[in-house]
C-alpha cells in the first residue's frame, strides 16, 4: 500500500511540473499563481516547495526550478536502482541459502 501512495504522490508532483511547463512559469519574471496554474496546494505542492523545486518569486506567486526539479528525480532515480540491487543480491543469497539447506 505504500508503493502504491508514493506512486500517486510522484505522480501528482509530474503533473504540477508539467503546468509550470506549459505555463512557461520557469524564472522568477515568469512565475504565476497556482489558482492561475489551476494547481491546487495540497500533499505534493507542499513536498516540491519544501524541496525547493517550485519557488515563491513574489507574494502568491511561483515558478519551477527546473535544475532542482532534474536533480530530485535523479536522486530518485539512483535509489531506486540502489534498492533494486539490494533486493536482486538479497534474492540470490536466499536462492543459495535455500540450496545449501536442502542437500
Amino acid at each position: 500500500m505504500g508503493a502504491s501512495a508514493a506512486a500517486v504522490i510522484i505522480r501528482k508532483e509530474r503533473e504540477i511540473v508539467e503546468r509550470f511547463t506549459e505555463a512557461g512559469a520557469v524564472s522568477p519574471s515568469s512565475a504565476r499563481s497556482s489558482s492561475d496554474l489551476g494547481v491546487h496546494e495540497r500533499f505534493a505542492w507542499i513536498r516540491l516547495v519544501e524541496r525547493g523545486v517550485i519557488r515563491e518569486a513574489a507574494s502568491g506567486t511561483y515558478y519551477l526550478d527546473e535544475p532542482t526539479w532534474v536533480a530530485l528525480r535523479q536522486r530518485r532515480r539512483r535509489v531506486a536502482l540502489v534498492l533494486m540491487i539490494v533486493l536482486v543480491v538479497l534474492a540470490a543469497a536466499l536462492m543459495i541459502a535455500t540450496r545449501t539447506v536442502a542437500r
